[in-house]
C-alpha cells in the first residue's frame, strides 16, 4: 500500500513538473510573441546631424584651424587676463577684440590670424596695388549690428576662398600682404563715419577723375654776370601800374569770394544727413607707419575701397586698439578730436598699452646718442628678463595663395560696379569681355546719374593696340588712344560720332619716329587738311590743303572722283647749307589760279624776307611738251638791292622744279586721302572683330598652343599605333591561308618563305611602278605646258608669263622629288628583301628548317 502510494506520488510530481515545463515553454513563446509586437523607431536627432555636417564642413580645413597648440592656449589665457584687467580699470570703454572665433568655431588670438605673405606678382609689391587688389577681390558685408565687434574673424585664406567679408576680414588680408611686402602695417579697430563703414562713395570724387597736381617748374636762377647790358628803362607810369594792380586784386578777390560761396553752397547740398550712430559705428582699417620701405609719413589705408588717407583725416573718429603679427596695443589717448591729435609712437607706454613685453618696440623717436654709449652694460640682466617674457606664437593660418587665374579675375564673377559723385565706375576682368575692356568710367552732370556727359573706356590685350577711348556726349567727339606697334603708327584718333567716315572733321596723331615720312599730326575737315611733319630730309614741317566742292560726274566712282584742290601751302625749316635768300621758307601753290608764291627765309639783321611769284604757263601740266617761260611770268621782291638778280636760266629751272614739286605735293595729298580711307576701313574691321592678343604662355586661352599640343598628342598616338602594328605577326595572313596549323611542317615552312618574299617583292615592284607613273604624268603635263607657252608666247601678258614660270618651278621641284624617291626606293628595296629573308630565317617557328 505504501509502495503504491509512493509510486502514485512520484507520478503526480512528474506530471506536475512536465506541466510546469510546458507552461514555462508556452510563457516564453508568448513573451517572445508579445515582445515582437513592440516596435520602436529611433528618433532622428537634429543636433547630431548638425554636428556631423559641421564636421564635414570643417574637414577641408587643416588641423591648425580646428585646434590650438600649447603656445596658443597660453596666449589666449594671457589675453583673457589682460581683458579682465582692462574691463576692471576702464569700465566706460568698449570691449577689445582679442580672441574671436575663427571659421571652425575655435578661439584664436587676433595677432596670430595675420599671416605675412608676399604674393608672386610684381604689381602687388606696392601698397596702392595691394589695397586695390583686396578692395576688388572681396565683396563687402556690413557688420550687424554696426556698433558691436564681430564674434568671428576668419583667416585670410578663407576670406580669399569665399571672396567676401567684413571690414576686419578686409584689413586682416591687406595687413598680411603689406607685412609680406616689407611695410610696417597694423590693423586698427576703431570708429569711423557712416560713409566709410558702409563703403558709401557717392559723395567722393572718382580717383580717375582727380587731376594730377601740376608740377611746379623750378625757377632758374639768373646767372649774375659782371658785365651785362642794362635793361631798357620802363617809361610806364608807376601810379597807373599801381592802380591797375589794385583793380586786378579787387576783381580777383571778388571772384574768389564768389567761388567760395558757390563751393559752400554745393558742400551744403552735398552734406550727408545726420547719423544717429555717429561715433559709435565700429570699423577696421590699416595703419602704415613711416620708416620701412622709405615711407616718409604715416597714413591710413581704407581696405574696403583701397583709398589712402592721412592720419589726421576727419573720416576716422577714434581708435581703440591696433595689432600686427607680433603684438597688440591699446590706445590710451583722448579721441574727442578724432585721430588728429593722436601720436603713433607705439613705443610710448603712456600713450599705448602693449599686451606683450617686447624688446623690439616700434618707436618713432630719434634715439639718444648718450643712451647708445651705455648699451650693452646690463646685457645679462636684460637677457634674463627677456627669457621670462611671453612670445607671440606663429600664425595658425596656412600660406596665402592666389593663382594667376584668380589674380586676373580679381572681382567676384569678374566684374564690379562702384558709384561715385556724379560718376559710375565699372571694372571687368581681363578677357571677360570680347572687346578687351577692363574699366569703364561714365561721368554725369547730376547726382541721380541720368544726364550722361562723357564715357571713358580702358582696354588691354587688343591686337589693334587700342588703349583708351573717350566719348564726349556733349560735343560728340570720340578720341581713341593707341599704343605703339600698329602698322599705320597711329597714336590718337579724334572724330565725331555722327560722321565717322572720310572727308569729315577728324584729327590723327602718329608716332613720327616709326613713320618714314615723319608725319606727326593730320587734321581734316570737309574743305581742308593740315599735316605736320618732323625730322624730314627736305625740311618740310607743315602742309595745308584747301579743297573745293566735288563736282558730280555721272558714271564715275566716288573713289576716283577726288576733291578738287584749290591751294597748297608748305612750310620748311631753315637749311643751313643754303643762303637764306635762296632757302624757301613757304611755298604756296594756287592751283586754281595757276600761280606759285615763294617766301624765303629772313636773312640775319633783316626785318623782311625776299619773295618771288610765278605764273604757270598754259602747258605746265603737259609732260610731253617743253615748258615755255616769258619775263612777265615772274615777279620778285629782293631785300638786298645790292645783290645781282639771278639769270633767266636759274629762274627757268626754278619754275620747272616748282611744277614738279606741285605734282609731287598733289600725289602726296591723294596718298594721304587714300591712307585715311584705309585707316578708317581697318578701324571698322578691328572694331567688328575685336581680336585680343594672347600670350604663348597662356595655355588656357591660346588656341594655337592648344592646337599645337593636340597635334603633338595626335602624333604620339600615331607613333604608338605604328609601333603596335610593327609588333603584329607578319606571318598571320599566310598562316590563315593554311588554316593556322599548330605545328608548321617543312614543306609548309618553305611555302611560307616563298609566299612572304613573293608578296614583298610584288609590293616593292608596285611601289616603284606607282612612283614611275607619277613621274611620267608630271613630265607629260610639263611638256604640254611648254608647248602651250611656245604657241602663245607672243600674246602673253606679264602676269601669265610669271604664272608659267612659277608653274615650271613647282613642276621641276615635284619631278626632282619623284626622281629622288624612285632612286632611293630602288636602292633600299634589296635591303628590305634581304632583311625579310633574314627575319624569316631567325623566326623561332621556322628556324628549324633553315
Amino acid at each position: 500500500m505504501d509502495e503504491n502510494a509512493e509510486n502514485n506520488g512520484d507520478q503526480a510530481n512528474n506530471k506536475a513538473e512536465e506541466t510546469e515545463e510546458n507552461e514555462g515553454e508556452l510563457s516564453v513563446d508568448d513573451l517572445r510573441a508579445e515582445l515582437e509586437k513592440i516596435d520602436i523607431e529611433v528618433p532622428e536627432v537634429e543636433i547630431s546631424e548638425v554636428h556631423i555636417q559641421q564636421e564635414d564642413a570643417y574637414a577641408e580645413f587643416p588641423m591648425s584651424y580646428k585646434e590650438n597648440t600649447n603656445k596658443e592656449k597660453l596666449i589666449l589665457a594671457y589675453a583673457e587676463n589682460f581683458r579682465r584687467q582692462y574691463v576692471h580699470l576702464y569700465r566706460d570703454r568698449k570691449p577689445l577684440l582679442l580672441n574671436p572665433v575663427n571659421e571652425c568655431g575655435i578661439e584664436k588670438f587676433v595677432s596670430t590670424t595675420i599671416r605675412p605673405t608676399l604674393l608672386p606678382f610684381q604689381e602687388l609689391y606696392g601698397y596702392d596695388n595691394c589695397a586695390e587688389f583686396v578692395a576688388d577681390y572681396l565683396e563687402f558685408q556690413a557688420l550687424d549690428p554696426p556698433v558691436d565687434l564681430p564674434n568671428q574673424l576668419v583667416s585670410p585664406t578663407t576670406a580669399l576662398k569665399r571672396q567676401k567679408g567684413n571690414s576686419f576680414d578686409f584689413a586682416t588680408l591687406l595687413c598680411s600682404m603689406l607685412l609680406g611686402a616689407g611695410y610696417d602695417a597694423y590693423c586698427v579697430s576703431g570708429y569711423a563715419t557712416r560713409e566709410i563703414c558702409l563703403m558709401d562713395q557717392t559723395r567722393d570724387i572718382c580717383p580717375l577723375m582727380k587731376k594730377k597736381g601740376e608740377l611746379k617748374s623750378e625757377e632758374k636762377k639768373k646767372e649774375v654776370r659782371k658785365y651785362q647790358v642794362k635793361p631798357p628803362k620802363d617809361l610806364r607810369s608807376k601810379f597807373d601800374l599801381k592802380m591797375q594792380a589794385r583793380r586786378e586784386a579787387e576783381e580777383e578777390a571778388k571772384a574768389a569770394e564768389r567761388r567760395k560761396e558757390e563751393e559752400a553752397r554745393i558742400s551744403e547740398l552735398e552734406k550727408p544727413k545726420p547719423d544717429a550712430l555717429h561715433g559709435l559705428r565700429i570699423h577696421c582699417w590699416v595703419l602704415v607707419l613711416s620708416g620701412k620701405r622709405e615711407v616718409p609719413d604715416s597714413f591710413f589705408i581704407e581696405p574696403l575701397t583701397g583709398n589712402t588717407y592721412p592720419t589726421e583725416d576727419d573720416k576716422f573718429l577714434g581708435i581703440e586698439s591696433v595689432w600686427n603679427h607680433q603684438n597688440y596695443w591699446v590706445n590710451m589717448q583722448d579721441c574727442s578730436n578724432g585721430c588728429k591729435d593722436l601720436s603713433f609712437d607705439l613705443g610710448d607706454s603712456a600713450k599705448w598699452e602693449y599686451l606683450l613685453h617686447s624688446s623690439e618696440k616700434p618707436s618713432l623717436e630719434i634715439p639718444d646718442v648718450e643712451a647708445e654709449l651705455y648699451e650693452g652694460l646690463d646685457d645679462d640682466e636684460e637677457e634674463q628678463e627677456d627669457e621670462r617674457h611671453l612670445e607671440m606664437p606663429p600664425s595658425w593660418v596656412h600660406p596665402i595663395l592666389v593663382t594667376p587665374k584668380e589674380y586676373e579675375t580679381r572681382c567676384p564673377l569678374g566684374k564690379k560696379t562702384i558709384l561715385y559723385k556724379k560718376a559710375r565706375l565699372e571694372k571687368f576682368a581681363r578677357y571677360l569681355l570680347k572687346d578687351g575692356m577692363i574699366t569703364k568710367l561714365s561721368v554725369y552732370d547730376d547726382y541721380e546719374l541720368k544726364n550722361l556727359v562723357s564715357v571713358k573706356e580702358w582696354f588691354v590685350n587688343r591686337q589693334d593696340k587700342l588703349e583708351l577711348r573717350v566719348h564726349n556726349h556733349r560735343t560728340g567727339l570720340i578720341t581713341e588712344y593707341m599704343q605703339q606697334g600698329r602698322l599705320d603708327c597711329m597714336k590718337e584718333h579724334t572724330y565725331k560720332s555722327g560722321s565717322p567716315g572720310p572727308e569729315t572733321d577728324r584729327t590723327m596723331v602718329f608716332y613720327d619716329k616709326a613713320r618714314v615720312d615723319g608725319l606727326v599730326k593730320r587734321e581734316e575737315t570737309p574743305t581742308e587738311m593740315t599735316e605736320h611733319f618732323k625730322d624730314r630730309d627736305d625740311f618740310l614741317y607743315y602742309r595745308h590743303v584747301v579743297f573745293s566742292k566735288r563736282m558730280k560726274k555721272f558714271g564715275a566712282s566716288t573713289d576716283a572722283n577726288h576733291r578738287p584742290i584749290l591751294k597748297i601751302t608748305e612750310r620748311f625749316h631753315r637749311n643751313k647749307e643754303k643762303i637764306a635768300s635762296e632757302d624757301v621758307s613757304e611755298c604756296v601753290f594756287h592751283i586754281a589760279e595757276d600761280r606759285i608764291q615763294l617766301t624765303f627765309h629772313c636773312e640775319d639783321k633783316r626785318v623782311t624776307a625776299s619773295t618771288r611769284e610765278f605764273i604757270k604757263p598754259p602747258n605746265a601740266n603737259d609732260k610731253s611738251q617743253t615748258i615755255t617761260m616769258t619775263p612777265d611770268m615772274t615777279s620778285t621782291f629782293q631785300v638786298d638791292t645790292t645783290k645781282k638778280s639771278p639769270k633767266n636760266l636759274y629762274i627757268y629751272n626754278m619754275l620747272v622744279s616748282l611744277v614738279e614739286a606741285e605734282d609731287q605735293s598733289v600725289q602726296a595729298i591723294r596718298a594721304s586721302e587714300e591712307e585715311i580711307k584705309e585707316c578708317l576701313l581697318e578701324r571698322i574691321r578691328e572694331e567688328t572683330v575685336s581680336e585680343l592678343s594672347i600670350s604663348v604662355y597662356d595655355t588656357e586661352r591660346n588656341e594655337k598652343a592648344k592646337q599645337h599640343r593636340k597635334e603633338l598628342e595626335r602624333q604620339q598616338l600615331e607613333e604608338k599605333l605604328r609601333r603596335q602594328e610593327q609588333e603584329l605577326d607578319y606571318l598571320a595572313p599566310f598562316l590563315a591561308q593554311m588554316g593556322d596549323p599548330e605545328k608548321i611542317a617543312r614543306q609548309q615552312a618553305f611555302k611560307l618563305k616563298e609566299d612572304c618574299l613573293a608578296d614583298l617583292k610584288q609590293r616593292l615592284i608596285d611601289k616603284a611602278n606607282l612612283i614611275q607613273s607619277r613621274f611620267e604624268k608630271e613630265t607629260q603635263e610639263l611638256q604640254k605646258r611648254q608647248q602651250w607657252y611656245q604657241q602663245n608666247q607672243v600674246s602673253m601678258t606679264k602676269e601669265d608669263e610669271e604664272e608659267y614660270l612659277a608653274y615650271c618651278s613647282e613642276a621641276m621641284f615635284r619631278i626632282h622629288i619623284l626622281e629622288l624617291r624612285l632612286n632611293r626606293h630602288k636602292e633600299m628595296a634589296p635591303h628590305k628583301y634581304m632583311a625579310l629573308e633574314q627575319k624569316i630565317r631567325t623566326d623561332g617557328r621556322l628556324s628549324d628548317y633553315f
